[in-house]
Formats: structure tokens, C-alpha cells, sequence
């Protein structure tokens, strides 16, 4: 399992997203970015959040 924490990108904000892929990561930050911050993902910024997740410690 793969995760992104939202206070990573640069937010105040507690929000995880969870997800098997990086695409799931991606898609997932896409939508809560643009319904709760407001920010519309480009492909730049999408890149520079791939180097933000992670695979989670069992």
C-alpha cells in the first residue's frame, strides 16, 4: 500500500491518501486538492508529487 500525505505537497492539512498504485495516489490527490483546496493538479505538479509518496511500513 502506497500513501501521500497532504501536509507533504505543502498543505495544512492532516488528509492521507491510500492507494496500491501511484495512478490511484495521483487521481485520488487530483480530486481532494481541487474539492478541498481549490487547486487544479497540472502534470508538473502531478510529477512532483510522485517523489512525495510512499510505500507504508507493515
Amino acid at each position: 500500500m502506497k500513501t501521500l500525505n497532504c501536509r507533504d505537497a505543502g498543505f495544512d492539512c492532516n488528509a492521507q491518501i491510500h492507494a496500491e498504485t501511484d495512478e490511484e495516489i495521483l487521481s485520488q490527490a487530483a480530486q481532494h486538492a481541487q474539492t478541498v483546496h481549490g487547486v487544479t493538479v497540472t502534470p508538473e505538479l502531478a510529477e512532483g508529487l510522485k517523489s512525495l509518496i510512499h510505500e507504508e511500513t507493515v
